[in-house]
């Protein structure tokens, strides 16, 4: 099983801009990060169509259709990746965040905060 760091997407990320940097001519800005999460956005919308048009069960069972919306999937997660690197976000930054809203998560009564009166 292959695995791979918030890190080491990072760093592929930026051979990936280093390689096409004259052609992307957007450079590392932090302004830049605004087009990358619409790009994102896009993609998302590519995978969303893939669950509207094929659904659930052919992602699930179709070889061919799940390859196509995990390949769109890793799109989203490149776009992701962007976003970050431009706005400087490191790996640790990420992480604890991370670790911090998955606590406030695990402890919220969602029965609770949504309960209608």
């Amino acid at each position: 099983m292959k695995d791979i760091s918030i890190e080491e997407m990072k760093k592929m990320q930026m051979e990936l801009f280093e390689l096409h940097k004259d052609e992307w001519k957007d450079d590392m800005y932090p302004e830049a990060a605004r087009d990358h999460m619409l790009y994102m956005i896009e993609e998302i919308g590519e995978s969303i169509a893939i669950i509207k048009k094929k659904g659930i069960e052919a992602i699930m069972n179709d070889k061919d259709v799940r390859t196509n919306f995990i390949t769109e999937m890793t799109d989203v997660a490149r776009y992701y990746i962007e976003v970050i690197n431009r706005l400087n976000i490191t790996s640790e930054e990420y992480a604890n965040c991370f670790i911090n809203k998955h606590e406030e998560c695990v402890n919220r009564n969602y029965k609770e905060k949504w309960k209608k009166d």
